[in-house]
Order: C-alpha cells, then sequence, then structure tokens
C-alpha cells in the first residue's frame, strides 16, 4: 500500500485475538433487521457492542464495559441494550446463537506526518453456530477510513481488487456464520429478501393495495427505528415517531375501501393512543423552542426579571416527565401488541376487491377526497364562531391531504406530488397558529407563577402580544391561500 493516495509508510501491529458471543431471539429477529449485539473478549474494545440501523448501510454503535466476572454463572445481556431492541424482540429472551473467534493482524497506513490515513485489518474468522450446525471459517479484510479521503479507499479498493481480493458474500460475519439458518428463518416468516432489501418498484399498473401497503410497512418500519432512538433521547427521534404513527393512521384511514376499514379501525385507535403519549414530550419541545427563539428576538432592556430561567425552568421538568412517561409507554404490553398488530395488518391485510385494481385507477379518487375536505376546512375558517378550533381543524385536514397524497404518489406521480407540496405548506403555517394559540395559554400560567414570586411580569405580556399578532397575520393571510374555498 505504500504510495497508493498519499500513503507514505505502513505500520503493523501485533495480532489480537478476539473472542464474541453473539446474542438474538430464536428466530433471529434483529439480525433480520441489520442488528447485531455482542460481548467480546480481547482487543481494545472489549465488553458489549450493540450495531443499530440508522440510513442506508450506516449502524450506529453503542458499547458497554464488559461485566464483572461471575464464576459459574452465564452472561446476561444488560437491561440497558435489551431494553434497546425491545421493539424486535417484543419479550422474545435474548439467547447465544453463535460463538466467534477472529485472529486479526492490524495495518495502520500512514501520511509523511505519521498520522493515520486507514486501519487494514486481516481478520480469520472461525464460526461456531450454537444451535448444532457445523462450524465455518474464512479469511476476510476490513478497510476503514480514519484521516484519509475517498480517493484513497477507492485507490486501496482497486489494489485489494488487483492482488485477488473480492467482495463480502455478507454485510457481517454473523450473517455469514448464520447464513442457511437465517435464509430458512426468512423463508418461514415470508420474508426471503431480508429488512433491509429493497421493494419492489410501484407503479401506476402496481395493484393499488401493494401501494397501501408498502408505505404502512414503510412507516412500521420507521416506529421501530426509532423507538431506540427516543429510549437514548435522540434529538428529533420523539417527533420522527410520532409522525410515523401519524401516518400509518391516516394512510389506513384515507384508503379504507382498499384495506377494510372496518377491519382497521382499532389498530388506528391504537396509533392515535400512541401519537398522544408521544404529542406530551414533542408539543413540549416545540413550545420550548418557540418561546426561547422569541425571547433572543426582544431588545435585552425589554426583557424584565428572570424569564428565560422560569422558562427553562418550567419545560425543563414538563419535557423530563413527558419523555419518562415516553419510555414507560415503550416498555409496555399495550405498545408491543400494537407493533404486532402492524405487522399482522402487513402480513395478513384485509383487502378488498378494489385492492386488485390498477394504483393509477383506484388512488386517486381517494386522495382527491382528502383534498376536498381541507379545502371545506379551509373555507369554513373565516365565518367560523371559534377560529382557533377552525384554523386547528384544518390543520389535521391538511395532514391528511399530505399524508394520502405520500400514499399515492408512486402511482400518481405529479398530481399527488403537488398535493402533498401544497398541503406540507398549509400544514406549517396552520401549525404556526396553533403553536401561537397553546404558547398564549403556557404563558398565562408562567405569569401567574411569576406574579406570586413578585417577579415583573412586563416581558411576559410582550411575548403573549407577539403570539397573538403572529395568529392574526397568519388568520389574515389565509384567505389568500391559492385554491382556498374551492372543491
Amino acid at each position: 500500500m505504500t504510495g497508493v493516495a498519499g500513503v507514505a509508510a505502513v505500520s503493523r501491529h501485533d495480532e489480537q485475538v478476539l473472542d464474541a458471543v453473539y446474542y438474538d431471539t430464536a428466530d433471529l429477529r434483529l439480525i433480520r433487521n441489520g442488528i447485531t449485539l455482542r460481548q467480546r473478549t480481547g482487543g481494545e474494545d472489549a465488553g458489549w457492542h450493540l450495531k443499530l440501523p440508522v440510513g442506508g448501510d450506516a449502524r450506529d454503535e453503542i458499547r458497554l464495559p464488559p461485566p464483572k466476572p461471575t464464576a459459574g454463572r452465564p452472561a446476561v445481556v444488560p437491561r440497558s441494550l435489551a431494553a434497546l431492541v425491545r421493539a424486535y424482540t417484543r419479550g422474545a429472551p435474548l439467547v447465544p446463537v453463535v460463538h466467534m473467534r477472529t485472529n486479526r493482524g492490524v495495518l495502520r497506513l500512514l501520511d509523511e506526518a505519521g498520522r493515520t490515513l486507514a486501519e487494514i485489518a486481516t481478520d480469520h474468522v472461525s464460526a461456531d453456530p450454537l444451535d448444532g450446525s457445523a462450524p465455518t471459517t474464512w479469511d476476510e479484510i476490513e478497510f476503514e477510513l480514519a484521516a484519509g479521503d475517498r480517493e484513497l479507499l477507492e485507490a486501496a479498493d482497486a489494489r485489494l481488487r488487483a492482488a485477488g481480493a473480492r467482495p463480502a458474500p455478507t454485510a457481517t460475519k454473523l450473517e455469514r456464520a448464520l447464513a442457511a439458518r437465517l435464509r430458512a428463518v426468512r423463508q418461514a416468516a415470508g420474508d426471503p429478501a431480508g429488512a433491509g432489501a429493497g421493494s419492489a418498484r410501484l407503479t401506476p399498473g402496481t395493484p393499488a393495495g401493494d401501494v397501501v401497503l408498502a408505505y404502512v410497512r414503510w412507516q412500521a418500519r420507521a416506529i421501530t427505528r426509532y423507538d431506540p432512538l427516543v429510549r437514548r433521547d435522540e434529538p428529533d427521534a420523539v417527533h420522527q415517531m410520532r409522525v410515523a404513527t401519524r401516518r400509518a393512521r391516516s394512510a389506513l384511514q384515507a384508503y379504507g375501501e382498499i384495506i377494510e376499514r372496518a377491519r382497521t379501525q382499532s389498530l388506528c385507535d391504537e396509533l392515535k393512543w400512541l401519537a398522544a403519549v408521544l404529542g406530551h414530550a414533542r408539543d413540549a419541545e416545540v413550545l420550548l423552542d418557540r418561546l426561547t427563539g422569541e425571547l433572543t428576538r426582544i431588545p435585552p432592556d425589554l426583557v424584565t426579571g428572570p424569564v428565560s430561567a422560569r422558562i427553562d425552568g418550567h419545560f425543563g421538568a414538563e419535557l423530563g416527565q413527558a419523555r419518562r412517561a415516553a419510555v414507560r409507554t415503550l416498555d409496555g404490553r399495550r405498545y408491543l401488541s400494537l407493533l404486532d398488530g402492524l405487522d399482522g395488518l402487513i402480513a395478513h391485510p384485509p383487502l378488498t376487491p378494489l385492492a386488485v385494481r390498477r394504483a393509477g385507477k383506484a388512488l386517486g379518487k381517494p386522495m382527491r377526497r382528502a383534498a376536498r375536505r381541507l379545502e371545506r376546512a379551509l373555507a369554513a375558517v373565516p365565518q367560523a364562531p371559534d377560529k382557533d378550533t377552525a384554523i386547528h381543524e384544518a390543520r389535521k385536514a391538511a395532514k391528511r391531504a399530505r399524508y394520502a397524497a405520500e400514499v399515492a404518489a408512486p402511482a400518481l406521480g405529479g398530481a399527488a406530488k403537488r398535493q402533498a407540496s401544497r398541503a406540507k405548506g398549509l400544514q406549517g403555517l396552520l401549525g404556526d397558529h396553533h403553536d401561537s394559540v397553546v404558547t398564549r395559554t403556557v404563558l398565562l400560567g408562567l405569569v401567574s407563577q411569576a406574579r406570586d414570586a413578585g417577579e415583573d411580569t412586563f416581558t411576559y405580556g410582550l411575548l403573549y402580544e407577539r403570539q397573538a399578532c403572529q395568529a392574526a397575520d397568519i388568520e389574515r393571510a389565509l384567505p389568500a391561500v391559492p385554491g382556498q374555498g374551492k372543491s
């Protein structure tokens, strides 16, 4: 590798012996969803490793230090890691599935300054499946960039291929070790391609039922994918998981003529429940960001009293409580039953006779119906005795119109994309109005607390008036929305 794309020297390091036991359910639910869980001894990173998919080929790795040895007692998966995969295991026990031993040689590619550009691991792997299957051995090379760039990666790839290396048949060592068992389990589950495989291309000629189910399947996978991120309190995770529940519910409601509405009503009710639980944490996040941002736009000499500290204290407590409640929900039986219900729907959908029609013909009517409901909701706002409520109803109609169009987009193309784009814009505008209404209610509570503490309340009044003005501006803008009032 010396001389390849800036490599000045190669540093060889002592061989490492890595010993690992991989854990999964009996039906391999983790690896089928691109997840690996292992306990490793030896090397620089001994301990528990959990790798979760985060999109594309990327995975996020969570590590815990090795447990204290306990003579005569088998290792137990740490509770914190077991919780992160509960959306996949659904209560099934995590058991050892493979014992793997790797003899690893490490080469570091260095530049002229001695920086590590990349690391090459040459592994001799011995895998012993714990179900009685025959052990297997193989050799593999892993190339990982450090300070190097893509040019080095491509040059090294070409050099390795020229020397006889070829792409591995599987993405991970575990998949290779369990290849036969994994193939049998996937076939039994009706998923021979695996969770990571791409779906068949959807066109106007695809059966309508297939198009709607593909969208619901996409949302169901998003719910389980964001589950561990919510548990780890990752940014935007609650919001994205909540959006996925709403999208799944809207699809089932809008296309009840394709997937029998009466048979999915209880599942829709459960999706609504989950969205509401997640909503407590999400709404607190939105309001905190809104008030914090508004406060920075007020001239400093108009900020009187400990306004920022009171806002942070109020929402800090509320967010903590809402997030703990969300995690308790994700640990509950009701939530796991909801996930089972989604899986059951996807595996055995209650399709109507209309589901076999071409999507280009069957999906247009339900999509346009959602758009007409949005127009009627917008047209009702100017005459409504309670405009705040009417605008909130229009906001919900905008979401339904948007998600209905997203479902149909693979079949209806431009018309669906235009509806989704317009509805998304309206959803944002009407959402800002709703947030201003809720923010003013919160401000009244903060004013009461500040007054009782003997604090100056001028700034709270200023914030309240700014929110009221923003809401009024949105209300005045609504009649100018293109297409408003048309059917």
